[in-house]
């Protein structure tokens, strides 16, 4: 139905987007239909492939064909990870290595990590422990979505992670939500909250991820960016840190960040955007 509108309305700004959907859609699905192909040719027809069979996708594939019928992604969900957007996280990543010399230490690990394996495939990129922080804390301190709207489909009682204060004087530790309640949930406000994350959470540091996070963070459920949603959530959740880190490595490794002349100021709304202070309104 939504197509058939889409093709019906005169209006040619919306059909070159429609056009362009369907050329990504496409061009996935090809790629997608020829790592398929050569998967199960076997070891020698994914040699001949691009990457050698070691880029995320084969190495998706691959995991998606031994995993229990539970955990698997049917064939559009595997596909819809060809065309999932990254982009959102990269300009944060940027932006923060720039401002810190964090940037360094990943510069070290990934040319150090080359030097002795001769490439970065798969299984080395997933085990760098520091790029694995910058990404991790990007994520946390940077949501790619800032707040998401969810609607109750009952009544329910919700419980509070800590009292409030009733107009009688008596701590309330739970309320009744009513169904078709529109909430509005902050994941910026989760993952920053001092309460959970401490006195530096409105601080990048990297580093909290070497350690044992503290009992405030496990408790409170929220390692790291919220996930609501079902289970496919968490599947594009790693498939999107994992394309965050291939490009994280190739940026960090080829160029050097530094600081803009210039103050950034990142608009938080639905997706976060950095805009230029002085320009374009601001």
């Amino acid at each position: 139905m939504r197509r058939f509108v889409v093709d019906l309305l005169p209006w040619k700004s919306l059909h070159d987007v429609r056009d362009i959907v369907d050329t990504i859609y496409n061009t996935s699905l090809n790629i997608f239909e020829s790592k398929e192909r050569a998967l199960l040719d076997g070891d020698e027809a994914v040699a001949r492939q691009v990457g050698e069979g070691k880029d995320i996708l084969s190495n998706l594939m691959r995991a998606n064909m031994d995993a229990s019928e539970e955990d698997k992604l049917d064939e559009s969900g595997l596909v819809a990870q060809v065309v999932h957007d990254v982009k959102r996280y990269i300009p944060h990543a940027a932006f923060t290595s720039a401002a810190h010399i964090n940037s360094k230490k990943s510069r070290h690990e990934i040319t150090e990590t080359r030097t002795k394996t001769g490439s970065l495939a798969y299984d080395e990129l997933v085990a760098l422990p520091y790029l694995d922080t910058v990404c991790r804390e990007t994520l946390r301190l940077y949501p790619p979505v800032s707040y998401l709207s969810r609607r109750t489909r009952e009544n329910i009682i919700m419980p509070l992670s800590k009292p409030l204060r009733g107009l009688d004087g008596e701590d309330v530790h739970e309320i009744l939500v009513p169904n078709n309640t529109n909430i509005i949930i902050s994941t910026i406000a989760a993952n920053r909250n001092t309460e959970v994350w401490g006195s530096d959470s409105l601080q990048w540091i990297p580093e909290r991820w070497l350690a044992p996070l503290p009992s405030s963070v496990t408790n409170a459920h929220v390692p790291g960016d919220v996930i609501f949603g079902w289970k496919s959530s968490l599947h594009r959740l790693q498939i999107s840190q994992l394309e965050m880190k291939v490009v994280l490595s190739l940026l960090i490794k080829s160029f050097c960040f530094a600081p803009s002349n210039k103050e950034i100021y990142w608009q938080m709304t639905t997706i976060g955007t950095p805009t230029i202070v002085g320009e374009d309104g601001m």
